[in-house]
């Protein structure tokens, strides 16, 4: 189990790195050295809308990206659904890792083998650890993304034979990322779950499907596992709008929430260090807390200087449809954390990839 912690020193190393960061001058290939590696076959995505590559562009929901202003920096400024106006973490970390630039959506019907066999996302924005989260918008639960990650083992076994399926999804690296739906939108948004479980009792609830998910993974044949924690939630632009005593002039982070966050964190890294792994198989946790954390508390230290509202409308609430042609839009979108009320930038997405790339090295050994 390897856990990522934030020291003055790791800091310190962002701090320079983030400073490298020139996303009008600098392309993806230029910006990180891909190892071109030979141990990791390809790379697939499971979570929440910081993941989600456009799988909700295929389904029947209000919750989607697919136009602008999202994708103003993505190549050719195309609006792919990714929640932000770029790239993604996972985005940068597949180039890194030498695999591919971009993590296509897996219910893009019209993927190619090649595209299939490198590696997909079945995230899907709006979706959660917790069933009833997804249901909320009408979007993948993560059952059902593994559902369809045991349909696409299928797919492979039918197109490559069994004994390479199984080479390919051995080698190959799985990265969660959900949770912040389940407490922002689902706990702290509606009545339900809240009737029926305190706080701690609400986290735990959470974790037990975390571990169903982990093992329905090995199951499947994953060997290389990264679980993402929990962001300081609290410093959300439309939390803070949400739960602030005055939303136009007290703008800092919702402590309380921010407590929750990092409760559910080093709960998640004890269940993850307890659980017995079978065939090889290591489950790794990334900290993307502290690193954020770090950059809100010291924006120009990193380059930025919007922390606590978005670049898109007002800042304040704007996410999903209400981010539009018809929207105003920040002049200089690389100098904000957040792009939307809810989604971080590609500039903030490259530091949390930054930040993450240590544990990804951890499974190249």
């Amino acid at each position: 189990m390897l856990s990522l912690s934030c020291s003055s020193h790791r800091v310190a190393i962002l701090f320079l790195l983030v400073s490298l960061y020139t996303a009008e001058t600098r392309s993806l290939k230029e910006r990180i050295s891909a190892l071109k590696n030979v141990s990791m076959s390809a790379i697939f995505v499971f979570g929440d809308s910081t993941v989600d590559s456009g799988n909700n562009n295929f389904l029947e929901t209000t919750f989607k990206s697919n136009f602008p202003p999202y994708g103003r920096r993505y190549p050719n400024h195309i609006a792919t659904g990714r929640f932000t106006n770029g790239l993604l973490a996972t985005d940068f970390v597949a180039h890194y890792l030498g695999i591919k630039d971009y993590i296509p959506p897996y219910l893009d019907s019209t993927l190619s083998l090649d595209e299939l066999k490198t590696g997909v996302c079945f995230a899907s924005a709006g979706s959660g650890i917790d069933p009833l989260t997804a249901q909320i918008d009408g979007v993948l639960p993560l059952q059902m993304q593994l559902d369809n990650f045991k349909e696409y083992k299928t797919r492979m076994e039918s197109s490559i034979g069994k004994e390479g399926a199984k080479n390919l999804i051995n080698k190959a690296l799985f990265l969660c990322s959900a949770g912040t739906n389940d407490f922002i939108v689902n706990y702290y948004g509606l009545p339900v779950r809240r009737l029926t479980y305190t706080i701690s009792a609400y986290q735990k609830f959470i974790l037990r499907n975390v571990q169903l998910f982990i093992q329905g993974l090995v199951e499947l044949g994953a060997r290389k596992i990264v679980i993402v924690g929990l962001p300081p939630i609290g410093c959300v632009p439309a939390v803070i709008t949400l739960n602030s005593d005055n939303a136009l002039t007290h703008r800092g982070c919702i402590e309380s929430l921010c407590t929750v966050a990092r409760d559910y964190n080093r709960m998640l890294q004890t269940t993850l260090t307890d659980m017995q792994m079978s065939d090889g198989a290591r489950v790794a946790y990334i900290d993307i807390y502290k690193p954020l954390d770090a950059i809100v508390k010291n924006p120009r230290r990193f380059g930025f200087e919007k922390v606590n509202v978005g670049c898109c409308g007002s800042g304040l609430l704007e996410a999903s449809f209400a981010c539009n042609l018809e929207s105003v839009v920040c002049s200089d979108d690389s100098k904000y954390v957040f792009w939307d009320a809810i989604h971080p930038t590609e500039a903030a997405y490259y530091a949390i990839f930054l930040s993450i790339r240590p544990v990804i090295d951890y499974f190249l050994r």
